[in-house]
C-alpha cells in the first residue's frame, strides 16, 4: 500500500538523518587521536660526523645531565669486535635508564645496550621474530618506562614493542628479549631513523625516505597518534606527515635524516640531518624545532 505524502516525507527525512549520523560516526571513528602540530625551526647546531651522526637523547636523571649522542665513533671497541658495529638512535627513560640500539652486518639478532642510573652497563639480545628485519635503527621508551618501541628499515606498516630492558621486571640480560606487541600503522612509512614519545600516545619520527611517494615530500617529519598506550597488546597508529626536514648544505647530493629527540622539559624537538658528500664533515646539523 502506498504511504501518504506526509509519511513518505517523514520516512525520507528519517533516512537522511540515519545516513548523516552514520557518516558522522564513521568520520569520528577514523579521525586521528589529535590534530597534527606545526613544528617551526628555531635554530641548529653542528653535528659532529663521528660522534653525533646517528642519534641523540635528552637525559633527565641525574639532574643536569648533558644530552647524549651516538655515531660511528661512540661504538665501543669490544662491541665492534663482537660484530655489533652499528649504533642507532638511543633514548632515556624519565627515571634515568639509557638505551642504545645495536645491529650487526649479519645474523639473527639485534642488541640493546642499557646503562642504569648508577652507571653500570648491561646488554639485552633480541632474537629476530619470523619476518623481522635485521636492522635496529632506533629505540624510544614510553613515558611510564615499561615499554620500548623500535622499528625496521624499508617500507613498513608497523613498529615493534618490547618490554624496556633493564626497567621492565619481565626482562633479563641472560634471557632473550621478546617482542611484546605491534603498533599497526594506517599508512606505510619508509626508512624511519628515529622516533620519540611526545606524549604517552603520540610519537614524533624522522624518516629518511628518499623518494617522497608516500607523503609527497622526501625526508618527512612524521607524527603517529596511537589508539592507546603501547604495552602487551597491539595498538594502531595514525600517521601524519608534518613537514620536510631541513635540507641545507654547501654541497649538493643526498642528505640523510638521522635520530630525533623530544625534550618535554623545554618542549624542544631536535633532529639530526647529515649533509651530502664532503660536507658531512662541515655542515651536518642538529636542527631545533618548537611547536605552535
Amino acid at each position: 500500500m502506498r504511504m501518504p505524502a506526509r509519511q513518505r516525507c517523514h520516512a525520507v527525512l528519517a533516512g537522511l538523518v540515519t545516513l548523516a549520523t552514520a557518516a558522522a560516526l564513521s568520520v569520528a571513528a577514523t579521525a586521528p587521536a589529535a590534530a597534527a602540530d606545526t613544528w617551526n625551526e628555531v635554530g641548529s647546531d653542528r653535528a659532529d660526523p663521528l660522534t653525533e651522526s646517528q642519534g641523540l637523547a635528552s637525559v633527565e636523571v641525574p639532574a643536569g645531565s648533558p644530552n647524549r649522542y651516538t655515531g660511528i665513533g661512540t661504538v665501543p671497541f669490544d662491541l665492534t669486535v663482537r660484530g655489533w658495529n652499528h649504533v642507532g638512535d638511543p633514548d632515556a627513560s624519565y627515571n634515568g635508564y639509557y638505551v642504545e640500539p645495536y645491529q650487526a652486518d649479519s645474523g639473527s639478532a639485534k642488541m640493546f645496550r642499557v646503562q642504569a642510573p648508577g652507571g653500570a652497563w648491561s646488554e639485552y639480545v633480541h632474537a629476530l621474530s619470523p619476518g623481522e628485519a635485521l636492522n635496529n635503527s632506533f629505540d624510544t621508551i614510553s613515558p611510564n618506562g615499561s615499554w620500548m618501541v623500535s622499528g625496521e628499515w624499508g617500507t613498513m606498516n608497523r613498529l615493534l614493542v618490547f618490554p624496556t630492558p633493564g626497567v621492565n621486571p619481565a626482562t633479563s640480560s641472560s634471557a632473550n628479549l621478546p617482542q611484546a606487541s605491534t603498533i599497526n600503522l594506517d599508512h606505510a612509512v619508509r626508512d624511519v631513523q628515529g622516533c620519540d614519545f611526545a606524549t604517552s600516545t603520540q610519537l614524533l619520527c624522522s624518516s629518511d625516505d628518499p623518494e617522497g611517494a608516500l607523503f609527497g615530500i622526501t625526508k618527512p617529519l612524521l607524527q603517529i597518534d596511537l589508539s592507546a598506550e603501547p604495552g602487551s597488546a597491539d595498538v594502531t597508529g595514525h600517521v601524519t606527515a608534518l613537514r620536510q626536514l631541513p635540507l641545507r648544505s654547501s654541497c649538493s647530493g643526498s642528505f640523510e635524516s638521522e635520530g630525533i629527540d623530544y625534550d618535554r622539559r623545554t618542549g624542544t624537538l631536535r633532529v639530526i640531518v647529515v649533509s651530502p658528500g664532503f660536507c658531512v664533515l662541515t655542515d651536518s646539523k642538529t636542527y631545533r624545532f618548537t611547536r605552535s
